[in-house]
């Protein structure tokens, strides 16, 4: 294909997910999907191969095709249709992440030419604990589960299916307000792709998916060709599963074959999966694997499924990166991703040490707050993701403050989450010197002061508060994180992991890690 008539394919269908997202924000209820972006919109071909994302959540997009693929396995979607589903072991991440997908027929067509989809993090989706992130044994304990069902059906919202889902959550008014948000959409995803359809033809329009798909596996294969030949391996620990006090190791070795412009990731050797809900599905570690080998790759490499057909990924079954039913996985999502990403990186250090940043932060942070608002006596549930340092590389300085790998969100603003919730933040800002010291300076982290207004459960789903965030090439560790409960003018270090009660007018202080220094 002509390569600018390849590079208008490539913006057009970028558009068309970056629209879906925008309508998604746009529309939503939950301050976690309008203020902090927490979702992701992709654009997938008529046999579900992804060919355009959102430039959104890394640990979303990654794993979306799997999705996508099980509900096209389970489901036959006519005009119209909107499957819905969340299932960790049918290509989800964790339980409060629901996707949808519908498909995009043409006139003339019998089966559909394209699909859309997009997942969103809702704040609450029933379980044990309000926020559906708490310390569980088991994923039926972690919320509502859903295989892959139509939420609609020949345009027409399928009320049993919805009121099953909301009749298990704590807050059903912003559930249904966020999946309307989703069902739309997907409809501007669809208006979208006819309308390309309707200018170009349906014809071309699939030579331009073949010709992308194949471009994005060409600039792989470039790149592992340049690679130098060899075995090279990373490994790094969890602190906890949040259950035991044991570390939980994380292993991965890569082996390059430039000749054959190919790679296998393997990761062999990481600890079996724990009782805790810091266990990664799949769908998970793969999305792990998919961003850093996209992160290898000019910015002109389209992110799509090609990339990895010469990446062969292997991931035991039964291992902390590839848990079973009916293991817990919430954390799984949140904060393994980023100890996988960790390791990751760590032994492409070894092949190209100028390339490779030192450690970022390492842990999203998870704050999830619930109970009944005192100001309304309505049930509410408050999720966020605190942001930490980045990690320092050989050209600069690590970034301060800033949400890093398979998280791409943003902040809840002060105002926005003093409005919604009967929270006082007392105190936001940089946790000075933090960043590991070298050549190059890590970022620094955050400090984060929550005043809670009425009484709560609050659960904490933190990492590297045991093990540093690592330095690269004689660049000093960052300093761990620190999670801080004040009541009384009392203050009590609080575990990485924790479900907890807590009294009208405590403090909840949360000191994110930052990243490594270099050099």
């Amino acid at each position: 294909m002509d390569p600018i008539e390849l590079a208008i394919f490539k913006s057009s269908f970028h558009s068309v997910a970056d629209e879906m997202g925008a309508s998604l924000r746009r529309t939503a209820f939950s301050p976690n999907i309008k203020e902090r972006r927490d979702y992701s919109s992709a654009v997938f071909d008529e046999n579900g191969n992804v060919i355009a994302m959102g430039d959104d959540m890394p640990v979303h997009l990654g794993s979306m095709p799997l999705s996508v693929r099980a509900a096209l396995n389970a489901l036959t979607l006519e005009q119209s249709d909107i499957a819905i589903l969340n299932d960790p072991y049918q290509g989800g991440t964790h339980l409060p992440d629901i996707t949808l997908v519908m498909p995009v027929f043409v006139e003339g067509s019998e089966a559909p030419v394209f699909y859309v989809a997009n997942r969103a993090h809702h704040a609450d989706v029933g379980g044990t604990f309000p926020g559906s992130m708490g310390l569980c044994r088991e994923i039926s304990q972690e919320g509502i589960r859903i295989p892959p069902v139509k939420l609609v059906s020949r345009g027409s919202v399928n009320r049993d299916v919805l009121a099953m889902i909301l009749t298990n959550v704590r807050t059903p008014r912003e559930r249904e307000g966020d999946l309307t948000a989703q069902i739309g959409a997907c409809r501007i995803g669809v208006q979208r792709l006819t309308e390309m359809v309707e200018k170009y033809g349906v014809e071309r329009m699939r030579s331009s998916v073949a010709a992308l798909l194949d471009h994005s596996e060409r600039f792989m294969r470039a790149e592992l060709e340049r690679l130098p030949e060899g075995e090279f391996s990373g490994e790094d620990f969890l602190d906890t599963d949040g259950i035991t006090d044991a570390p939980v190791k994380i292993h991965v070795t890569i082996r390059t074959d430039p000749a054959g412009k190919r790679a296998v990731v393997d990761f062999t050797g990481s600890a079996p999966q724990v009782k805790g809900s810091l266990n990664a599905v799949f769908a998970i570690t793969y999305s792990a694997t998919f961003y850093v080998f996209r992160c290898l790759l000019p910015e002109e490499a389209a992110p799509t499924a090609g990339l990895m057909r010469p990446v062969e990924v292997i991931i035991p079954e039964g291992t902390v990166v590839n848990a079973q039913p009916p293991a817990a996985v919430a954390g799984g999502n949140v904060e393994t991703s980023q100890r996988i990403v960790d390791v990751l990186l760590q032994a492409f250090s070894k092949i190209l040490p100028d390339r490779i940043p030192a450690a970022s932060s390492g842990t999203m942070s998870n704050v999830t707050i619930g109970g009944i608002d005192p100001r309304t006596s309505e049930p509410y549930a408050y999720y966020e993701t605190i942001a930490g340092g980045s990690g320092a590389c050989a050209s600069r300085d690590g970034v301060s403050g800033v949400h890093t790998h398979m998280t791409n969100s943003l902040n809840t603003p002060i105002e926005a989450l003093e409005y919604a919730y009967p929270f006082r933040v007392r105190r936001y800002a940089f946790r000075t010197g933090s960043g590991g010291a070298g050549k190059h300076r890590g970022g620094d982290g955050l400090i984060r002061e929550i005043e809670l207004l009425g009484p709560a459960q609050v659960t904490l789903l933190t990492e590297r508060r045991r093990f540093s965030p690592y330095g690269l090439y004689g660049g000093q560790p960052a300093s761990k994180g620190r999670n801080v409960l004040v009541e009384n003018g009392i203050e009590r270090e609080l575990p990485d992991k924790c479900n907890l009660d807590v009294n009208a007018g405590a403090i909840l202080r949360i000191e994110t890690p930052g990243g490594g220094g270099w050099g």
